[in-house]
């Protein structure tokens, strides 16, 4: 048994009835065929969610430059690791330090907790292209 079909008609502009002549030249198709497919086509995409036309690129570009940040910060990361380990394998067997060595090295912290504050608030980067390196920043 046939699937059952409708008739249609309508009326299409000359230069796009010569495409579709063009088109259903080939013995393995036909007129009905090729449009059956266009209107198929043009209803799913008209179906399409209208979110995810509007915001599907964005989100796609959010989600990459989501990927990057994930990727930036296991680097930092890991590196802090390595350099923590690093330097607590270096310092292993110094003794104690005494009173005016704990407070030049809290003196030491407290600059880099401040510089540190500096860089965030005025956006520069220790590494990377905007590298000042030498320099007051």
């Amino acid at each position: 048994m046939k699937p059952r079909r409708i008739r249609h008609q309508f009326l299409l502009e000359f230069e796009l009835s010569e495409k579709l002549d063009k088109l259903s030249r080939d013995p393995s198709t036909t007129k009905s065929a090729i449009v059956a497919k266009a209107v198929e086509a043009f209803i799913e995409r008209r179906g399409e969610n209208e979110l995810d036309k509007r915001y599907g690129v964005r989100l796609d570009r959010l989600s990459r430059d989501l990927a990057y940040v994930t990727r930036d910060v296991e680097m930092m990361l890991e590196s802090l690791a390595l350099f923590i380990r690093f330097s607590i394998t270096l310092h292993a067997h110094t003794p104690v330090p005494d009173r005016v060595t704990q407070a030049i090295g809290q003196e030491r912290f407290d600059k880099f907790v401040e510089q540190v504050a500096r860089q965030i608030a005025s956006g520069k980067r220790s590494l990377g292209k905007d590298n000042d390196v030498g320099g007051e920043g």
